[in-house]
């Protein structure tokens, strides 16, 4: 178990949280260099085990919101996302102690780590989805009854918000528009909780997780086909254990719409040889993969698209045709597979005519 974000370990946070933002989460490329410019400065960030925050503790957030297609043009400073913070620890009267991702994909699990490493704060190892969702609303803490208001925004032009709101989808609602019209991506903070707040309602090892996959799928001079050791980690992992290759083939058809501050579309992948297909659907994140018509993973089960010679996960905003991928599926952490989660982030919420079905029962057939 590793207990430092360091300049050495950077790479595999950012290629492992790419996977686990199944497309979403912003690019974790641009994330990365604002740790390392952070980190340069101000030197490694401490994590901190779920089971050591104190009850005394003040748990933040340090978020991006938006499309990650405009997130590509619009680049994040760690003065924004401070701007946010502060914004939340001065109406609150309280400063933070430590500080959580809201989600563990893409650019989302990057920007904690700068933002730690730049106030000199721990970040907690894990997080509130252990992987990406779109919406607000969508995540553990919320699940499990830690209110996401008061929350605020901020942008790069000075600007800040502060929404206080009666549940998660009324913060969603209204941050959503307001987010679109600062640029369709501004930094944010939310779900301010108290030590105990956090040990209850946060996904463990998600932060930690993300390294041993990013370290997985990136290790040199391994006669292992990266594809097969990124399944390896996976399998080795206590919450993504389920995992299989979907799919392989070449992405054929793909569509994307820009709209309401998310990125809706499709993909389909077919095979280098004979008619077999995939087809995906993702809001920010995949959702549901069919193969010839036949349900393999549906949310809040991971599906993330990866590069099939490097074993990379692509995000749904650099999707392209012609490119060779293969289709990962892999189990949820258990906390989000409840009755009670499913209701918050099950298929239904995504407007899905899918039940969901453990990708377990999915892929017995070809693992």
């Amino acid at each position: 178990m590793i207990n430092q974000i360091t300049l050495d370990n950077i790479e595999a946070l950012a290629i492992g949280s790419s996977f686990l933002g199944t497309g979403g989460g912003g690019d974790p490329y641009l994330g990365s260099l604002l740790c390392r410019e952070a980190i340069a400065e101000h030197g490694p960030v401490d994590i901190l085990p779920v089971e050591s925050i104190r009850d005394e503790d003040q748990v933040f957030i340090a978020a991006a919101l938006g499309a990650p297609t405009v997130m590509i043009e619009k680049l994040f400073s760690i003065e924004d996302q401070h701007r946010a913070v502060d914004a939340l620890e001065q109406f609150l009267g309280r400063k933070a102690t430590a500080i959580i991702s809201a989600e563990i994909g893409g650019c989302n699990s990057m920007m904690p780590v700068a933002y730690a490493a730049m106030r000199g704060l721990p970040i907690i190892d894990g997080d509130g989805m252990g992987r990406a969702f779109p919406e607000l609303q969508m995540t553990s803490f919320n699940i499990e009854g830690v209110a996401s208001a008061p929350m605020t925004i901020a942008d790069e032009h000075g600007n800040s918000v502060v929404f206080q709101t009666t549940s998660g989808p009324k913060a969603e609602e209204l941050a959503r528009p307001v987010a679109s019209a600062m640029g369709a991506s501004v930094c944010m903070s939310c779900y301010p909780m108290t030590g105990e707040q956090a040990r209850r309602a946060a996904i463990p090892n998600t932060l930690s997780g993300a390294v041993a996959i990013g370290e997985a799928i990136a290790r040199h001079g391994s006669s292992t086909p990266p594809v097969e050791r990124l399944l390896a980690a996976l399998r080795g992992h206590q919450y993504y254990s389920d995992a299989a290759v979907l799919f392989q083939g070449k992405i054929t058809a793909l569509e994307r719409d820009t709209s309401k501050g998310w990125v809706f579309g499709s993909c389909t992948v077919s095979a280098l040889s004979g008619s077999g297909q995939a087809e995906l659907k993702f809001q920010n994140e995949n959702l549901v993969v069919h193969v010839d018509g036949k349900l393999r993973c549906v949310v809040p089960d991971l599906a993330t698209v990866v590069d099939a010679e490097t074993g990379h996960a692509i995000p749904t905003e650099r999707l392209a045709y012609g490119q060779r991928v293969a289709v990962v599926g892999c189990s949820a952490p258990p906390m989000l597979r409840t009755s009670r989660a499913l209701e918050v982030v099950g298929p239904k919420c995504f407007g899905l005519a899918e039940e969901y079905i453990p990708i377990a029962q999915l892929i017995e057939d070809i693992i």
